[in-house]
């Protein structure tokens, strides 16, 4: 479902999939290729959310923020995440049940692992892997933990064109 909420629509990229089953509000930006799938919630009530191109927000997430938010490109946003954070860069994977506060700023490059707790202003450095609660930098990402980063919104691009095309 997109929706209206005060003067503002969501601007939803031609390519995006976004399932019918999703809630997408106000002042929301979804680029390129990206995906909301089923019982996702994007809340541009109160801040503007702006999310870059082939980007999927999986099942069950919460996208809402107070201010304004920026999710960059090729970020898989895993099922039952809560995002409230100021910034998601580019090429990050958040896993399940993930938790981002407000005014948390994550860099580029990022794994957020399951469950994770990240507490408000935190800041993650680039290339960064990220575990606990509160959430601490374990490791930096290198070879093929970061190709795997990097490349894990690929297929997701791949599904929601499918589901595109099939109408669903």
């Amino acid at each position: 479902m997109i929706k209206s909420f005060k003067d503002k629509t969501p601007r939803i990229h031609e390519t995006a999939f976004i399932s019918e089953a999703a809630y997408v509000i106000g002042n929301v930006e979804i680029g390129e290729n990206s995906s909301v799938w089923p019982g996702a919630v994007i809340r541009g009530d109160f801040g503007k959310i702006v999310i870059g191109k082939n980007t999927a927000v999986e099942d069950n997430t919460v996208v809402h923020i107070a201010d304004h938010m920026e999710i960059g490109d090729n970020v898989i946003i895993g099922h039952n995440v809560t995002v409230h954070c100021k910034k998601l860069g580019n090429n990050c994977l958040v896993g399940i049940g993930a938790i981002l506060l407000q005014g948390a700023e994550i860099g580029d490059d990022c794994f957020i692992a399951a469950g994770a707790l990240v507490t408000p202003n935190t800041k993650i450095p680039n290339g960064s892997m990220v575990k606990g609660s509160p959430a601490k930098v374990t490791e930096q990402l290198t070879g093929d933990k970061l190709a795997m980063v990097r490349l894990g919104a690929e297929s997701y691009v791949a599904m929601a064109s499918e589901y595109k095309q099939q109408g669903l």
